[in-house]
């Protein structure tokens, strides 16, 4: 997992350089102020030496001034580096994100994956930044002062020495305790976040049900387990402090005891002791920096654990090595032999058979749950065929590249999302390099146009959160409009207009009619009257074509379809 941050460094590896630079300056600074004290009370104080001393003082002033300017270089380019750090870990994750298939987003939630994005990558960056900043301090001024400390004095330098491992030890042991809690925190967070964003999505639904006391409940209850996780990773970072605390403190007391015995049996002279005392004081940063290193380690690192599992993940729906662009001349359509299932248990498509004709307008029909809308997502490889295969103009869709094969493919979904943006962009995202004449164009022909205009803004309106200014079939022709603007070789249109009121869903279908000419287009319909019109009608049930042919064909079967049919029939006369 290291090795995977690491990476992010190489491409702002010279701001790195520059922080790590300042950290080095800082140590250094730290080391040299009692090394000079110890200089200037041998050697000046003694000796009168007032030019020599006062020049030292200023001289050391003047270092101090340039190890402030270290620690806003340290501030801002660290944080600089931390951040560039964490956009790319974004960037990279959600690219990630978009590659895994619909069978991930089934099984995870929103809010959660927001949580990953967000609260576990400031951590990664906050490890990025001050993790080798503050452990290079550290190590560099406990190492130096160690160093001088055994040279003025090796018995009271192994004191200060055999405490130190029995303080990290502690630090250790207490960091995987942190860890844990930490980990537990950042999955109760996720848990919260997706409440949260399920809670804000449906406050539609619990207003009109008066439901606000059971969202509220059910928020506390998610609130309460957070608090909890929260305390016990409270409790597990307070020993530690304590521990901490104890330690910066015994250090002087330690170092002063056995000092002071030195100095009554002769071996040692109050300027060493005074010397020993500063370097102790100057522990008190680096071992704070330990301290703070421990916990932001133990946050880091869950956090890129969190951050790795999500890379780690593989798509189920895969592409080949070397697979190309498809090439959709005439747009027939092959399933041969299907067969699918969303787990072991229940197979939704059972040994499917089926040819599409070049231009062919194919309805499916038949009761919920049938298969239907499966069907209509293995073509565009939303999901893979357990067996069989299916086949465009001959090609087998598991050969070629996923983009290129749904840049062919354009598709009305029965669920309508509508991004929290303009008209304008909400049409051009069928084609992101349409022209204005073009988007007007896709609207004209999506009768949506006159409403457009009829808004305050026209185009440039904003439509709210999940389109939430619009009605449901402003959103349903505005969904079509991309379809026009995209403009692919084949259409499978999922209840495309079951949003609609009858007047404009006629018109919706003239230019439905219009846009089928020449192109290959598969219609999931409910309303059986809409798909009267239809080249051929399939009845799927179970997973299995139980009927076939066109309108007036399966009413003289008097099977399914006609049973369908004629329910409809009697429901809108009623």
């Amino acid at each position: 997992m290291l090795r995977r941050l690491f990476h992010y460094f190489k491409p702002h590896r010279k701001l790195f350089a520059l922080d790590l630079f300042c950290a080095f300056m800082v140590s250094a600074v730290d080391l040299a102020f009692p090394l000079v004290s110890r200089h200037a009370m041998y050697q000046m104080l003694p000796n009168s030496m007032y030019r020599a001393f006062f020049t030292l003082m200023f001289c050391v002033a003047f270092f101090y001034l340039l190890r402030s300017v270290c620690y806003y270089l340290m501030t801002y380019l660290g944080h600089s580096f931390g951040v560039f750090v964490e956009a790319d870990i974004r960037s990279d994750m959600f690219a990630h994100l978009q590659q895994l298939d619909f069978e991930f987003y089934d099984k995870n939630r929103t809010g959660k994956l927001m949580s990953r994005l967000t609260g576990d990558l400031f951590e990664i960056t906050e490890l990025a930044h001050h993790g080798p900043e503050d452990l290079l301090i550290s190590l560099l001024t406990i190492t130096g002062s160690l160093v001088f400390m055994f040279a003025m004095e090796w018995r009271l330098a192994l004191v200060v020495a055999l405490l130190i491992p029995i303080f990290l030890l502690i630090v250790m042991n207490r960091r995987k305790n942190m860890s844990e809690a930490s980990t537990e925190v950042k999955q109760r967070l996720a848990g919260i976040n997706a409440d949260i964003e399920s809670s804000i999505s449906g406050m539609r639904t619990s207003k009109a049900f008066a439901n606000e006391n059971v969202e509220k409940d059910r928020f506390s209850r998610s609130n309460d387990t957070y608090i909890n996780a929260r305390k016990i990773f409270f409790k597990a970072m307070g020993i530690f402090n304590a521990c901490q605390e104890f330690f910066m403190c015994i250090m002087p007391v330690a170092v002063i005891t056995v000092g002071g015995y030195l100095i009554m049996e002769g071996s040692m002279n109050y300027i060493d002791l005074i010397t020993f005392t500063l370097f102790v004081n100057a522990f008190v940063t680096p071992i704070r920096k330990l301290s703070n290193f421990a916990e932001i380690f133990t946050n880091g690192m869950a956090g890129l654990k969190r951050f790795d599992e999500i890379m780690r993940m593989e798509p189920e729906v895969k592409e080949k090595p070397g697979a190309g662009p498809i090439r959709v001349t005439d747009g027939a359509i092959e399933i041969d032999d299907i067969s699918f299932s969303y787990n072991e248990n229940t197979e939704v498509i059972n040994h499917l058979s089926l040819s599409v004709t070049p231009g062919e307008t194919l309805a499916i029909v038949g009761h919920s749950g049938g298969g239907k809308t499966t069907l209509c997502q293995l073509v565009p490889r939303f999901y893979d065929v357990t067996g069989g295969a299916i086949r465009i103009d001959g090609t087998d869709i598991r050969e070629v590249t996923k983009r290129s094969l749904r840049e062919n493919i354009g598709i009305v979904q029965q669920d309508v999302f509508i991004f929290a943006d303009t008209i304008f962009e909400n049409i051009r995202y069928g084609r992101p390099d349409a022209t204005y004449d073009e988007v007007i164009q896709a609207a004209k022909q999506a009768e949506i146009y006159d409403d457009i205009m009829e808004m305050p803004d026209q185009f440039e309106t904003y439509v709210g959160e999940r389109g939430t200014k619009l009605s449901g079939g402003q959103k349903q022709r505005l969904s079509i409009a991309r379809i026009f603007l995209k403009n692919p070789k084949i259409l499978i249109l999922d209840e495309a207009t079951s949003a609609l009121d009858t007047i404009t869903e006629e018109r919706i279908q003239k230019s439905f009619d219009q846009l089928s000419v020449g192109r290959t287009t598969m219609v999931i319909a409910h309303r059986l009257a809409t798909v009267r019109n239809a080249d051929r009608i399939i009845v799927i049930e179970n997973g299995t074509i139980t009927e076939s042919g066109t309108h007036e064909e399966l009413l003289q079967l008097d099977g399914e379809y006609a049973m369908l049919y004629h329910t409809q029939e009697l429901g809108n006369q009623a």
